[in-house]
């Protein structure tokens, strides 16, 4: 399982970079401002997330505790539920699916319920230490 983890972290780690160079260069003019931010903050999350995906597999491998990976695939879930619909909500004039935003909009704080939900295993994971 770490093993599976550690490369899903770097996965989302170099699609993070390729995601945040496509809306840098690639999406100038295509979308408003306000939309390129909206799609920044879903690389930033994205890659805050993708560390803490190595932290939880760090934490499981020194306290010998397989307990911490659950908060891995809880914020791996995250960057797909959060970064995903915030890519998709920035893009969704662009890519034709202005319609789907009364479905991708409530995906986004799902998305960030699994995150706090991952720091919150990694805290009481800590603290039963």
């Amino acid at each position: 399982m770490n093993k599976k983890l550690l490369l899903v972290g770097a996965l989302f780690g170099f699609l993070a970079v390729a995601i945040g160079a496509f809306g840098a260069h690639g999406l100038e003019g295509k979308i408003t401002a306000a939309r390129i931010i909206t799609f920044g903050t879903g690389v930033d999350y994205q890659f805050y997330h993708t560390f803490a995906i190595f932290i939880a597999v760090g934490l499981a491998a020194y306290f010998k505790d397989d307990f911490f990976l659950r908060a891995g695939l809880l914020f791996a879930i995250g960057i797909l539920f959060f970064s995903g619909s915030l890519y998709l909500l920035a893009t969704r004039t662009y890519l034709g699916i202005e319609s789907w935003s009364k479905i991708i909009g409530p995906i986004t704080p799902i998305g960030g319920l699994f995150f706090m939900a991952g720091w919150g295993i990694l805290l009481y994971g800590i603290l039963r230490k």
